[in-house]
């Protein structure tokens, strides 16, 4: 672990971390403008990932997107919708715009914990029935217990089946690795699998699975950005970031926002490298610029 956050020279400084995070509350309505609202709504990997979900229920929340745009023409569309990998075939038969990806969790999310084979297996799947991006989890069985070998073979083997199977499908897919920051805790951990998952090949990083007591805080997602910027100046290589579980309102998206672009820049503020995994965040996000409540999603 010393070892990465030696080669990219950073280590977490909690003070630092912890001033730059007050001033960014401190201004936070003062920087939610409708704009900034708006980019955030077309960030949005809208999720479904209940235990209940059904093919009709998935082709519901498909049918509000399509509507989405009839109704409220002059905002965005979410980045994508993210399900099931079982899901990936009744996203894609039935979305409208192909503006909107098909994202599915893969690689035996939420856990990682099976054969990896089962987990290439279950990503390729999901590739050749649609979809245009996945999301895996870090394999923390290898990671906690200090065997980063066998956490980065897992990442590389599942970069290399997404690649296979989209190349036969004609389309680049994209690779999100999370980190499920709420179980590594310490900064140093969640910097040292950030940038074990960048140099593996993850397009995006990504906080939380959203499935477990501790998701996406301000904490982790200042790490995992200064790692991204670090990562960069190394590299040449841009990675995006992905905030998820637990982000509900707009209040918590401006902050998620700020943060990024604080680190990252403007350039990093769009969907091709910053998103929301987010199932209730898009009614608040409405609302908010619409000055009432509204419920579409």
């Amino acid at each position: 672990m010393e070892s990465l956050l030696e080669k990219y020279g950073y280590m977490p400084d909690a003070e630092e971390i912890s001033k730059s995070l007050d001033v960014i509350a401190a201004n936070i309505d003062n920087m939610a403008s409708d704009d900034v609202l708006i980019a955030c709504l077309s960030m949005m990997d809208l999720t479904t990932l209940r235990t209940e979900d059904t093919p009709a229920s998935v082709e519901k929340l498909v049918g509000k997107v399509n509507s989405f745009m009839k109704e409220y023409s002059d905002y965005p569309l979410p980045a994508s919708i993210c399900v099931y990998p079982n899901f990936a075939s009744t996203v894609r038969k039935g979305l409208v715009s192909s503006d909107v990806h098909v994202t599915c969790v893969a690689g035996c999310f939420p856990s990682s914990q099976s054969y990896l084979e089962i987990k290439v297996r279950e990503c390729e799947m999901a590739v050749e029935n649609g979809a245009d991006e996945i999301d895996i989890v870090l394999a923390l069985n290898s990671f906690m217990c200090g065997d980063y070998e066998s956490a980065r073979a897992e990442i590389r083997a599942m970069r290399a089946a997404v690649d296979a199977a989209g190349a036969k499908a004609g389309r680049k897919v994209v690779l999100k690795v999370i980190l499920e920051t709420g179980l590594l805790v310490a900064p140093e951990k969640i910097a040292a699998a950030s940038f074990l998952a960048m140099e593996e090949g993850a397009d995006f990083i990504k906080t939380s699975t959203g499935k477990v007591p501790v998701n996406a805080t301000p904490v982790a997602a200042y790490v995992m950005c200064e790692c991204i910027r670090k990562y960069y100046a190394a590299t040449g290589r841009k990675v995006g970031f992905k905030a998820a579980g637990g982000i509900s309102n707009a209040k918590d998206a401006v902050s998620y926002y700020m943060i990024a672009k604080t680190i990252l820049g403007n350039e990093w503020m769009n969907r091709d490298l910053f998103r929301f995994g987010v199932s209730r965040l898009a009614n608040s996000l409405i609302s908010s610029i619409e000055h009432k409540n509204v419920v579409f999603y």
